[in-house]
């Protein structure tokens, strides 16, 4: 047995249960559950799941042109550093959870995994002797299920219909006092950059702040982390914390913000020259992330319900475009303290695989800082309201056939991820095609 797992059982007597744990291109955990003396052979590449468990569908379904074509094969199983913990929410205290990375009989990476996908694209920083620094800004709704309806999540019986999401109300926060120190106690415990929790604009809406890492391995892993950690303290209180991008009509989608500075081998960030401005570097790595925006929606919106964030006035930007200190563009320049001169990328909704999202940004960033591409002028007052710029994909169809065929895709995270994906998400798209709406049958069943 390894030192790891000899020690976490030695530490933790009371767990009994320890929950295997394999997020696939949606970012849905897949895995098993394994009784603690079986934990050393997971250490020892002894769990094996077919490679197609990454590439099921959100139904978790099989795509069966993946699952024919090579015969369903097995791939290796082995944990991630760092990720064997007990999850403290869960049946008593009883269980403990590992993360898992998929790799090829031979001992290869898989190259279908999200997690190789992204250290691929980082090594190519590495030879280049740049460190990338994120940070994410993480949103989510708690809600309350009715018959199986959504309805806003309210501790107080005099609240009534909400108007507006009270944003940054602390009286909301205060009636959750109880749920949120469990969230911040459970962070302790997993070791996860907890920074604080704050209120959003839509009345069910919050966000979690996580502090900067200059690994984004580490940081995606995190928020896979921080993601399920949230479902299962809001869970203990009757809720559900939902990182659905668009849960709400009329009301603003959950984002998935991703903060991103670059140090180079002095640790020096590149993209400080000293004032506002920011260096060539951060000009041309916008200019990269936005002429690869369009053939990127479909990591940034992975989903069917994800493209209806993308409306004007929702808080979600519809043009590929920049600007200072401005909220209504894709990629927004932060003021603040030079030496942490950055972007915000403002494009992903929650929903977004985040090994697969920090990949392709870091991947056009890193595209447009190599050829030294040029932004365009920054987008100075509204956001929604730019002239001459061809707006992002609304159709999860449309963005499935800009990704399908994109040459930067295929260059980014490789042709397996990009094929595996195209035809997960086409199966997606099809499901939703065939199926009639409630509003179809409202509006012609009888007027027609």
């Amino acid at each position: 047995m390894s030192l790891e797992a000899d020690w976490f059982l030695r530490a933790h007597p009371e767990i009994n249960t320890i929950e295997a744990l394999l997020p696939d291109l949606n970012g849905v955990m897949r895995g098993k559950w394994v009784p603690r003396h079986k934990l050393g052979k997971i250490f020892e590449g002894e769990l094996k799941l077919p490679k197609t468990a990454l590439s099921l569908d959100i139904w978790g379904r099989d795509v069966e042109e993946l699952v024919f074509a090579f015969g369903d094969a097995d791939g290796i199983c082995r944990p991630v550093e760092g990720s064997l913990l007990p999850t403290p929410w869960a049946a008593g205290g009883q269980h403990g959870q590992i993360m898992l990375s998929m790799f090829e009989a031979d001992g290869t990476p898989y190259l279908g995994d999200p997690r190789h996908v992204l250290k691929q694209v980082l090594s190519r920083f590495q030879d280049a002797g740049w460190t990338p620094v994120v940070a994410a800004e993480l949103e989510f709704s708690l809600v309350s299920m009715d018959q199986g309806e959504a309805r806003h999540s309210c501790p107080s019986p005099t609240c009534g219909t909400p108007v507006g999401g009270n944003m940054y109300g602390l009286d909301v926060l205060n009636q959750h006092q109880e749920m949120m120190e469990e969230l911040r106690l459970a962070c302790e415990v997993q070791d996860l950059p907890f920074d604080g929790v704050v209120k959003e604009s839509a009345p069910s809406q919050y966000e979690i702040n996580m502090l900067h890492v200059d690994n984004p391995v580490l940081a995606a892993k995190q928020i896979m982390m921080m993601k399920r950690l949230i479902k299962g303290v809001a869970a203990r209180y009757g809720l559900v914390a939902s990182f659905m991008a668009k849960p709400f009509e009329d009301e603003a989608g959950n984002g998935l913000h991703v903060h991103c500075s670059l140090l180079d081998s002095q640790g020096n960030n590149v993209f400080d020259d000293g004032g506002e401005r920011g260096t060539p570097l951060l000009q041309h790595a916008i200019a990269g992330c936005l002429r690869h925006m369009p053939a990127s929606m479909a990591i940034f919106a992975p989903s069917y319900n994800g493209y209806r964030r993308f409306q004007p006035g929702s808080h979600a930007p519809i043009y590929p475009t920049w600007g200072y200190e401005n909220r209504t563009v894709a990629v927004r320049v932060p003021t603040g303290a030079q030496s942490a001169r950055r972007l915000e990328h403002r494009v992903a909704g929650a929903d977004a695989n985040p090994y697969l999202l920090f990949a392709v940004i870091l991947g056009a960033m890193l595209e447009g800082m190599e050829q030294q591409m040029a932004a365009p002028k920054p987008t100075t007052g509204d956001g929604y309201s730019v002239q001459g710029v061809p707006a992002l994909p609304v159709y999860m169809h449309d963005a499935l056939e800009q990704f399908s065929q994109s040459d930067f895709i295929r260059a980014a995270l490789g042709g397996e991820l990009q094929r595996i994906f195209s035809l997960t998400k086409a199966q997606e798209v099809e499901e939703f095609r065939r199926r009639i709406s409630p509003l179809e049958l409202q509006s012609y069943l009888e007027r027609l």
